[in-house]
Protein backbone atom coordinates (compact mmCIF):
# COMPACT_ATOMS: atom_id res chain seq x y z
CA UNK A 1 0.00 0.00 0.00
CA UNK A 2 1.28 3.25 -0.88
CA UNK A 3 1.23 6.44 1.54
CA UNK A 4 0.91 8.04 -1.78
CA UNK A 5 -2.01 10.73 -1.47
CA UNK A 6 -0.87 13.35 -4.51
CA UNK A 7 -0.30 11.89 -7.66
CA UNK A 8 3.88 12.38 -7.76
CA UNK A 9 4.06 11.09 -11.67
CA UNK A 10 2.82 12.46 -15.15
CA UNK A 11 1.86 10.79 -17.74
CA UNK A 12 5.31 9.66 -19.23
CA UNK A 13 6.03 8.69 -16.00
CA UNK A 14 8.43 11.28 -14.71
CA UNK A 15 8.33 12.29 -11.62
CA UNK A 16 6.97 15.91 -10.22
CA UNK A 17 9.09 18.59 -8.23
CA UNK A 18 6.84 17.44 -5.20
CA UNK A 19 8.41 14.08 -5.59
CA UNK A 20 11.80 15.26 -5.31
CA UNK A 21 11.14 18.06 -2.11
CA UNK A 22 9.70 15.37 -0.61
CA UNK A 23 12.51 12.93 -0.86
CA UNK A 24 15.27 15.73 -0.24
CA UNK A 25 12.99 16.36 3.00
CA UNK A 26 12.95 12.95 3.87
CA UNK A 27 16.77 13.40 3.73
CA UNK A 28 17.36 16.40 5.92
CA UNK A 29 14.83 15.43 8.83
CA UNK A 30 16.24 12.41 9.24
CA UNK A 31 20.03 14.10 9.29
CA UNK A 32 18.44 16.82 11.91
CA UNK A 33 16.99 13.86 14.11
CA UNK A 34 20.24 11.59 14.04
CA UNK A 35 22.54 14.77 14.53
CA UNK A 36 20.68 17.90 16.31
CA UNK A 37 17.53 16.32 17.92
CA UNK A 38 18.65 16.41 21.74
CA UNK A 39 14.89 15.06 22.97
CA UNK A 40 15.46 11.18 24.31
CA UNK A 41 12.40 10.49 23.10
CA UNK A 42 13.73 11.05 19.32
CA UNK A 43 16.34 8.84 19.50
CA UNK A 44 16.15 5.61 16.95
CA UNK A 45 12.88 7.89 14.57
CA UNK A 46 13.07 6.97 11.04
CA UNK A 47 11.29 9.19 8.71
CA UNK A 48 9.97 6.52 6.24
CA UNK A 49 8.42 8.45 3.31
CA UNK A 50 6.62 12.15 3.19
CA UNK A 51 3.87 13.38 1.54
CA UNK A 52 3.91 16.29 0.04
CA UNK A 53 0.59 18.66 -1.21
CA UNK A 54 1.35 19.63 -4.77
CA UNK A 55 1.81 23.20 -3.34
CA UNK A 56 4.38 22.13 -1.60
CA UNK A 57 2.53 23.77 1.66
CA UNK A 58 1.81 20.51 3.69
CA UNK A 59 4.31 17.70 4.42
CA UNK A 60 3.04 14.56 6.01
CA UNK A 61 6.37 12.31 7.59
CA UNK A 62 5.42 8.76 8.33
CA UNK A 63 7.36 7.64 11.20
CA UNK A 64 9.01 4.44 12.43
CA UNK A 65 10.43 4.58 15.94
CA UNK A 66 11.64 1.81 18.22
CA UNK A 67 10.25 2.84 20.83
CA UNK A 68 6.66 4.12 21.84
CA UNK A 69 5.19 5.73 19.21
CA UNK A 70 3.00 8.06 21.01
CA UNK A 71 6.17 9.25 22.91
CA UNK A 72 8.25 10.11 19.76
CA UNK A 73 4.89 11.95 17.97
CA UNK A 74 5.09 14.10 21.12
CA UNK A 75 8.63 14.94 21.05
CA UNK A 76 8.45 15.36 17.20
CA UNK A 77 5.19 17.50 17.72
CA UNK A 78 7.52 19.30 20.35
CA UNK A 79 10.53 19.80 17.88
CA UNK A 80 8.33 20.80 14.62
CA UNK A 81 9.20 24.01 14.75
CA UNK A 82 13.10 23.62 15.32
CA UNK A 83 13.60 20.90 12.71
CA UNK A 84 10.88 23.33 10.62
CA UNK A 85 13.61 25.86 10.79
CA UNK A 86 16.92 23.84 10.42
CA UNK A 87 14.75 22.36 7.47
CA UNK A 88 14.69 26.06 6.33
CA UNK A 89 18.24 26.67 6.67
CA UNK A 90 18.93 23.82 4.60
CA UNK A 91 16.12 23.83 1.76
CA UNK A 92 16.13 26.63 -0.80
CA UNK A 93 12.25 26.94 -0.82
CA UNK A 94 10.13 30.40 -0.64
CA UNK A 95 8.21 28.69 2.08
CA UNK A 96 8.83 25.63 4.12
CA UNK A 97 5.91 23.10 4.32
CA UNK A 98 4.32 23.05 7.60
CA UNK A 99 4.98 19.24 8.96
CA UNK A 100 3.00 16.60 10.67
CA UNK A 101 4.41 13.45 11.87
CA UNK A 102 2.36 10.34 11.90
CA UNK A 103 3.26 6.78 12.31
CA UNK A 104 3.80 4.45 9.78
CA UNK A 105 0.17 2.43 9.63
CA UNK A 106 2.24 -0.55 8.27
CA UNK A 107 4.57 -0.39 10.72
CA UNK A 108 2.93 -3.04 12.91
CA UNK A 109 1.73 -5.05 9.75
CA UNK A 110 5.71 -5.24 9.31
CA UNK A 111 6.63 -6.04 12.72
CA UNK A 112 3.93 -8.83 13.31
CA UNK A 113 5.11 -10.26 10.15
CA UNK A 114 8.70 -10.67 11.45
CA UNK A 115 7.71 -11.74 14.42
CA UNK A 116 5.87 -14.37 12.54
CA UNK A 117 8.53 -15.54 10.11
CA UNK A 118 11.05 -15.33 13.19
CA UNK A 119 8.74 -18.21 14.99
CA UNK A 120 8.34 -20.22 11.84
CA UNK A 121 11.80 -20.00 10.93
CA UNK A 122 12.60 -21.55 14.50
CA UNK A 123 9.56 -24.33 14.54
CA UNK A 124 11.32 -25.40 10.92
CA UNK A 125 15.01 -25.71 11.95
CA UNK A 126 15.70 -29.13 13.49
CA UNK A 127 16.91 -29.48 17.42
CA UNK A 128 20.28 -29.15 17.52
CA UNK A 129 20.99 -32.70 18.70
CA UNK A 130 19.30 -34.22 15.63
CA UNK A 131 21.56 -31.72 13.30
CA UNK A 132 23.86 -34.02 11.08
CA UNK A 133 26.65 -31.82 11.47
CA UNK A 134 26.91 -32.06 15.17
CA UNK A 135 26.30 -35.91 15.47
CA UNK A 136 29.46 -36.03 13.33
CA UNK A 137 31.37 -33.95 15.89
CA UNK A 138 29.82 -36.23 18.86
CA UNK A 139 30.56 -38.98 17.07
CA UNK A 140 34.33 -38.18 16.40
Amino acid sequence: MSHDLFSQKNPQGEYKRPERVADQIRMIVSDILITKAADPRLHGVSILHVDLSPDLMQARLFISTPQEEKEALRGLKKAAGFIRSELARNMKLRRVPVLTFVADPNEEKRSRLLCLLDSVGQELSPPEEEHPSLLMEQVS
